[in-house]
């Protein structure tokens, strides 16, 4: 129901587009979001998009990463620019909701994308 895509190596500087393909009836009643987890850590937020088209983005990725969604194709995207070596992990797209004040509601999650940034 979730489809990601668009990971793969890099070296530090560079830039990827990771996609997320949702099925219609997903996408256009949650929330969107990114997170990620690197190896021995534990999985974080990176970004979010709700309904409406408002972004929200962790600390670590504000001015080197963009998220956005296309009603039409009901697909998500995390464009990440500058990318650094401590952005490698594995990126998971996932549905649900959010709330300001509250944890957020995860109601369907991706398979995951490899992210390798090197040195």
């Amino acid at each position: 129901q979730l489809q990601a895509s668009g990971g793969g190596p890099v070296q530090a500087g560079g830039s990827l587009r990771l996609s997320c393909a949702a099925s219609g009836s997903i996408f256009r009643i949650n929330d969107m979001t990114w997170n990620r987890q690197a190896p021995g850590k534990q999985r974080e937020l990176v970004a979010t998009i709700t309904r409406g088209g408002a972004p929200n983005y962790a600390d670590s990725v504000k001015g080197r990463f963009t998220i956005s969604r296309d009603n039409a194709k009901n697909t998500v995207y995390l464009q990440m620019n500058s990318l650094k070596p401590e952005d490698t992990a594995v990126y998971y797209c996932a549905a649900g909701t959010i709330v300001v004040g509250t944890p957020i509601t995860y109601d369907y999650w991706g398979q995951g994308t490899q992210v390798t940034v090197s040195s």
